[in-house]
């Protein structure tokens, strides 16, 4: 993807003291932040259709580990790789393209204890700034509608994976109506850094990359009644002070609307897939 782009793209996620707004967030929902546990955060830290629903839906297909290193492909501020080395004990590695964001996702770990086991670095998830056959697991929340190049994507995942490891992913994929996008999104303010691709263009390139096929589940239903919870708390209590909001700035009504609008047209269809890397033979 042309530096340029990530430029972009990270701009379009920096809203400015983010983790102060964080801790300002969980104060007024009535956590302390000075006491907070790896639990008070996830309501507002899983930057991801279905919240912490949608997590634990995927880690559960998993069966991950204490001994494991996972990866978290494009971490946002960490809540992913929190909860698999919260509820798991897995070491979890976080990369993300936007500085604000990492920055962020550390600042959270030490609050809540968990410096140990998760780590984070900026970068690209077309270049990671991790080793070859470093991870058992990689997991990927609502990322590649950033990413252009989805077949660089899955080579660099497969790079840093070791033989046998797992890639995870619930994205945004493009769904049955193939209308225009109606912008702007959560993840995209205009057309020009936003690249929803169908199922069948991630099988293909995940195939070209050497990954067998495990599973894949559309997550639409699942979608449209998280959405529809929302409406329904926040018409009869208001929003809640810390969400997934804060990471969307004032704009955040706007986009989740229009990601609504798409989801019922079925212009978009969130989906969860699992792929698995072959042993390689070494010599």
């Amino acid at each position: 993807m042309p530096a340029d782009t990530e430029t972009a793209v990270a701009d379009h996620y920096t809203t400015g003291a983010l983790y102060d707004r964080v801790r300002a967030a969980l104060r007024d929902s009535g956590v302390d932040p000075d006491n907070a546990t790896s639990s008070d955060l996830f309501a507002g830290d899983q930057f991801h259709t279905g919240g912490l629903g949608a997590t634990e839906h995927m880690v559960q297909r998993l069966e991950v580990t204490k001994d494991m290193c996972v990866l978290d492909v494009g971490c946002g501020i960490g809540g992913t790789s929190r909860y698999i080395a919260h509820t798991t004990g897995a070491h979890v590695i976080g990369v993300d393209l936007t500085p604000e964001f990492i920055d962020t996702a550390k600042a959270l770990g030490e609050m809540v204890g968990l410096t140990g086991l998760t780590d984070y670095h900026v970068g690209s998830a077309l270049e990671m700034p991790v080793p070859d056959d470093a991870f058992d697991l990689a997991v990927m929340m609502h990322v590649g509608m950033n990413i252009a190049d989805k077949a660089g994507l899955f080579a660099e995942v497969a790079r840093v994976l070791k033989p046998g490891g797992t890639f995870a992913m619930f994205e945004v994929m493009r769904g049955g109506n193939i209308d225009a996008l109606v912008f702007p999104l959560p993840w995209s303010t205009t057309p020009d850094t936003s690249f929803v691709a169908p199922p069948e263009l991630y099988r293909a390139v995940a195939d070209a990359a050497g990954f067998t096929f495990r599973e894949e589940l559309d997550r639409t239903a699942f979608a449209k009644e998280f959405f529809e919870a929302m409406k329904r708390q926040n018409d009869e209590h208001g929003p809640n002070p810390y969400g997934i909001h804060l990471m969307m700035g004032d704009t955040a009504p706007e986009k989740l609307g229009n990601y609504v609008q798409n989801l019922h047209a079925g212009r978009v269809q969130p989906t969860e897939m699992i792929f698995d890397l072959p042993g390689r033979a070494h010599a």
